[in-house]
């Protein structure tokens, strides 16, 4: 009696806010036992898409450790049919780099083009809804866009704010309801090559060619630091919850993750070349792309890869010589096994992280053709978006002719799904 009076008191102790989050633990637990079990029948308050509902309690259990490492909903993805890939043209030349609004309902896509700088797009109807034309250099306080090749671009999570970097030096933030600019940051000495919002907040991290990050905070239009370290040009950035974020440093062969708050920084090693692009795929794992055609998966408490696959795109003949198809591109749906790395092999490939992220199996190819330069999955998963063009992002080494210069919605369709009105991008 005097256990269950103790316990009686201390439940009565339990805040809102405690109670709440035992109640999702339990709940996300007992998603996890119906996904590890293999059942999918899934209550219908959840919607059309089940690994959307998983998704949804991962992602806000994941803040802290203890949570599930991974749903492996990698199980659920069949190779989607070609003919059910839909092309967004608009751009003249090469896209470089998108972005989905948190919701899945659009997309932001920029390119090399000097007229069309950044489109928006409706994922329901692949209507383009905004056009910001660009300028001439020096002209972009005299008007909306940006007057040189934008590399990159993020979403805050509350999907109020967009912002876009280019080779100018300049960070540009904007509304993305009414696609107005709203500020202009500077400082920078070099190419932004890397953008993210860190998650829940309107704190943005910026990247560049001249080899430091800033960190700055939209909501006020202000500069926050400096962090150097980074022995040659940033390649890309990602950044989730945590005060932290995670860089790609081009041919100094490291990625490297800086603690803000620390003002400390950890490096990682294992590519053989230049690396290109990076994304957190949770809180302790990440994923890396390099121009020796590597593929790696990192856990942030290990200074080398936990697993590598070599030449993940094959070889090419380039002038007599058999080289690595680069990777140009990587993507991870958040807290799942499944990746996609793209590159200018005519395929983008989907991976599964598998055996407690210790091994990357490739799962299928999607036909495509062309410079795969950006990636980027909706929060649901029911989608996959490729930035396509005939260039790399970077430059000009190589050119398809018959690529297409467009953004692709990739559904991607699920082995069994719950009753209900199709996902934004399954059709």
């Amino acid at each position: 009696r005097r256990r269950e009076a103790a316990a009686a008191e201390e439940e009565g102790e339990e805040t809102p806010q405690e109670k709440k989050l035992r109640l999702a633990k339990q709940y996300l637990e007992e998603l996890r036992q119906l996904v590890l079990g293999g059942t999918w029948a899934w209550p219908a308050p959840y919607g059309p898409s089940a690994h959307g509902a998983v998704l949804g309690y991962s992602q806000a259990w994941g803040k802290g450790r203890g949570s599930p490492a991974h749903i492996p909903l990698s199980l659920q993805v069949q190779p989607p049919d070609p003919a059910s890939i839909r092309v967004l043209r608009g751009h003249q030349l090469p896209v470089t780099c998108l972005v989905i609004s948190p919701d899945d309902r659009f997309i932001f896509s920029a390119s090399k083009d000097g007229s069309l700088i950044k489109c928006k797009w409706e994922v329901d109807s692949g209507k383009r809804l905004c056009v910001v034309p660009g300028g001439k250099k020096g002209t972009e306080e005299r008007h909306m866009g940006h007057a040189s090749h934008i590399l990159c671009m993020a979403i805050s999570s509350d999907g109020k704010y967009l912002a876009t970097g280019d080779r100018n030096k300049l960070i540009m933030i904007w509304d993305t309801t009414t696609c107005k600019r709203l500020h202009i940051f500077t400082g920078h000495r070099d190419a932004v090559s890397g953008l993210s919002f860190r998650k829940g907040t309107h704190q943005l991290y910026s990247a560049s060619h001249d080899r430091c990050v800033k960190v700055w905070n939209v909501a006020e239009n202000a500069y926050v630091e400096t962090l150097f370290g980074h022995q040659d040009v940033i390649t890309g950035l990602d950044s989730l919850s945590r005060e932290c974020c995670v860089t790609a440093g081009g041919r100094d062969g490291t990625v490297r993750l800086w603690k803000i708050p620390e003002e400390t920084q950890l490096v990682f090693s294992g590519h053989q070349g230049s690396i290109d692009c990076i994304q957190l795929i949770n809180e302790e794992h990440m994923v890396s792309g390099a121009d020796d055609g590597s593929l790696a998966l990192w856990g942030l408490t290990k200074k080398k890869p936990l697993a590598l696959a070599r030449q993940a795109h094959g070889v090419q003949d380039a002038q007599g010589l058999e080289q690595p198809y680069w990777i140009s591109a990587v993507a991870a749906l958040r807290n799942s096994d499944l990746l996609a790395t793209g590159s200018h092999s005519a395929s983008v490939k989907l991976w599964k992280c598998g055996e407690g992220f210790r091994k990357l199996e490739h799962l299928c190819d999607i036909p495509l053709v062309g410079f795969v330069n950006s990636l980027k999955f909706s929060s649901s998963g029911d989608f996959l978006v490729a930035g396509i063009g005939q260039e790399h992002r970077l430059g000009r080494w190589w050119r398809i002719k018959e690529a297409k210069n467009s953004v692709c919605i990739i559904p991607l369709k699920q082995r069994a799904t719950a009753s209900g009105p199709e996902s934004p991008g399954s059709s």
